[in-house]
C-alpha cells in the first residue's frame, strides 16, 4: 500500500487523529495559518506576472516601417 493509495477512510482517520492530539482550536487556527499563506502566495504570483508584463511592454517597440517619400519611390 503506497501513499497515493490512501483512499477517503484513510484520509478520514487521518483527520481524526490531527484533531484528537491537536485540539479543535489548534487545528483552525493551524488552518487559518495556511489559508492566510495561500492568499500571499497568489497575491506573490499576480504581483509577479504584472512586473514581468509591465517589464516586456516597456522593452516592446514599434516596428511599423515608416512612410516612404516620393523621393524614395522608384
Amino acid at each position: 500500500m503506497g501513499i497515493g493509495n490512501i483512499g477517503v477512510p484513510g484520509l478520514i482517520l487521518i483527520a481524526v487523529v490531527v484533531l484528537v492530539l491537536f485540539g479543535r482550536g489548534k487545528v483552525s487556527s493551524l488552518m487559518g495559518e495556511v489559508g492566510k499563506g495561500i492568499t500571499a502566495f497568489k497575491k506573490g504570483v499576480a504581483e509577479g506576472k504584472e512586473e514581468i508584463e509591465d517589464k516586456s511592454s516597456e522593452s516592446a517597440r514599434d516596428v511599423t516601417p515608416e512612410e516612404t517619400t516620393d523621393k524614395d519611390k522608384v
